[in-house]
């Protein structure tokens, strides 16, 4: 058991060790953060400079292939349903329904014969993985840089992406029925 000086003593060689690595950082705070891109060399690896950043009115750069918040094209799906099956977590929701005629033309040329009335992903339970995005053959299915999307309500977290309103939907089935 060590005595009260011995106490004193140990406290203030831990507070000098945890010092001798703040103060050089302390001294550093004086320099400016350069304008850098994530693609400079050594972007990473510079410690000497501070990290603080004055949240959201600065953000740190993100990678151009990173894996953030999925979008959807509507416009160019064709309704295909490879994204829905491939999905480890089962976060997309689509509905189909098929059309008599073709509906239009893709970006990439393809026909749309299948109204899409309902495509929903919730982001609460993806998992990033980017899946996805590599099977779909239209490439309407994209991850975005953006990567805060912060709500206080889950029901928030499912994006809608559908062309066509419930009642439009109904009508069609109803129609499709007939």
């Amino acid at each position: 058991m060590n005595s009260y000086f011995g106490e004193i003593k140990n406290a203030a060689a831990t507070l000098w060790d945890g010092l001798k690595v703040t103060f050089p950082h302390l001294i550093n705070l004086g320099r400016v953060k350069q304008e850098r891109n994530i693609d400079t060399k050594n972007y990473f690896q510079d410690t000497n400079l501070a990290v603080t950043v004055r949240y959201p009115l600065e953000n740190i750069p993100v990678p151009d292939n990173g894996r953030y918040r999925l979008h959807m094209e509507a416009d160019d799906c064709i309704v295909c349903d490879k994204c829905a099956r491939i999905c480890p977590v089962d976060c997309i929701t689509i509905e189909g329904i098929k059309a008599g005629e073709t509906l239009g033309v893709t970006s990439d040329g393809s026909k749309k014969r299948i109204h899409l009335p309902v495509f929903d992903i919730d982001m609460a339970k993806c998992c990033f993985c980017g899946l996805c995005t590599t099977v779909c053959p239209t490439e309407c299915l994209t991850m975005t840089k953006v990567y805060d999307y912060s709500e206080t309500d889950r029901d928030n977290l499912i994006y809608h992406f559908g062309l066509l309103s419930p009642d439009e939907a109904q009508k069609l089935k109803e129609k499709k029925s007939e």
